[in-house]
């Protein structure tokens, strides 16, 4: 991937370039931009200047016409600015093209986004993924990126300078590279799996805290479950997943996983390559939807949200709404926010605002399908007792001669596990 402006006495400075497709209207590809500017400055990037292009008249060369690129160059370089940034995707050859237009590096914003991706990724799993989906992207555009490619033996792209030989990767290097990172990946799979059956064993209900970037979904799972999950104030802060566990009031806890955030216009890629990532949202048990309640274009994040999270194939686990940071939100909007969704939980996570409530909606989800049921646990038995009070809803707990008589409220997963303790079975008895 082309490396950014070597600029070692100031960040780089990007010309951005919003687009406006036909069917869009101006206020959408204007949320876009300022979104675009978002993931820019992610990265460390500073905004030279910005313009719209319209794109009524289209060229395959450039994408738009002739007028408008020699307007857009001309701007970027009466700016000063480093290289262009297009918030719609570029062809290879247009990309190449606008290179030698422009005698400045041009990117997409897919590409801003994987190198964002790279810059944030911590653990070895995210590292394969980014590495793949970078990889991906590149195979099409080797004329582009030229020597700035690098053959990676499992470093991530862009940080803690790793000490890779930059080389040239043809295409054959690169293929057989990305079929390394899928028997990897593969191998990262299976070992997930076998650490989900031991935390299924356990019975412990999960939940994935997903929402569009920046929402606060780690700073939800902090102020929830006292973790120390890295929260910041950009986009993409965290990619990678993590898992804490929150007691539920009645009893019972729940494992929160954090997962990574959503963004409109995601490169298809990095939803394909973080899909063992986003896995955990498609086995939950519940999900935790963290929308930021001051942002104006919430409606769109949980909408683009919900599109991301049916392509996964998690659009019917069942959902917690959480409107975030109501501490940033007036008393009037509050209350409008409050008549439009009448179901969500609200919370500020920087007061703790709320946090009691949603303990007890999770609860509330969480036990919908939970039986009442009376158990006659003896007393040679008693981590079943135990199990209960961690996994169930205990109501009343006795003492008798033959052992502890309980009554709760239990998940389904747990029943074939307790049937013969139950004392109906036990009363059928001759």
């Amino acid at each position: 991937m082309a490396q950014l402006h070597d600029t070692a006495a100031r960040a780089e400075r990007a010309f951005l370039v919003g687009v406006q497709p036909d069917g869009v209207d101006r206020p959408e590809a204007e949320s876009l931009l300022r979104e675009l500017k978002g993931l820019a400055s992610s990265l460390g990037v500073e905004v030279a200047g910005e313009l719209f292009a319209n794109l009524r008249s289209r060229s395959a060369a450039l994408m738009v016409g002739t007028g408008k690129a020699d307007e857009i160059v001309n701007a970027a370089k009466a700016c000063e600015a480093d290289s262009i940034i297009f918030d719609a995707p570029l062809a290879p050859k247009q990309q190449r093209n606008w290179e030698e237009l422009s005698g400045l590096p041009v990117y997409d914003r897919a590409e801003l986004i994987i190198r964002i991706f790279g810059s944030r990724a911590l653990t070895a799993e995210a590292e394969l993924q980014v590495e793949l989906a970078r990889l991906r992207y590149e195979l099409p555009r080797l004329a582009h990126f030229g020597h700035a490619l690098e053959q990676q033996k499992g470093g991530h792209y862009g940080t803690r300078g790793s000490g890779e030989k930059k080389i040239e990767l043809d295409r054959r290097v690169i293929e057989r590279r990305i079929d390394e990172i899928k028997v990897e990946l593969e191998q990262v799979r299976v070992r997930r799996g076998v650490q989900r059956r031991r935390r299924e064993k356990t019975a412990i209900p999960r939940a994935a805290i997903v929402g569009y970037t920046n929402a606060g979904k780690s700073s939800l799972l902090n102020a929830a479950a006292g973790s120390g999950v890295l929260a910041e104030d950009k986009l993409f802060a965290t990619l990678d997943a993590t898992t804490r566990r929150l007691e539920l009031p009645g009893g019972g806890a729940i494992l929160l996983t954090d997962t990574v955030g959503f963004v409109r216009n995601l490169p298809h890629g990095l939803v394909e390559a973080f899909k063992a990532t986003l896995e955990e949202a498609t086995l939950a048990d519940l999900l935790v939807h963290v929308v930021d309640a001051s942002d104006p274009e919430h409606e769109r994040h949980a909408a683009t949200t919900a599109e991301v999270l049916e392509e996964i194939g998690a659009q019917d686990v069942p959902e917690v709404l959480v409107l975030n940071k109501i501490d940033l939100v007036d008393a009037a909007r509050l209350e409008d926010l409050r008549r439009k969704h009448p179901h969500a939980i609200f919370v500020s996570t920087k007061t703790g605002s709320g946090l009691e409530e949603l303990a007890g909606r999770i609860n509330e989800v969480l036990r919908a399908g939970d039986s009442e049921r009376e158990y006659l646990i003896p007393y040679a038995e008693h981590s079943l007792v135990s199990l209960l009070h961690r996994e169930a809803q205990v109501l009343s707990e006795a003492q008798d001669e033959e052992g502890t008589l309980i009554r709760c409220r239990v998940p389904e997963k747990l029943e074939s596990k307790l049937e013969k303790f139950r004392i109906e079975r036990e009363r059928e008895r001759p």
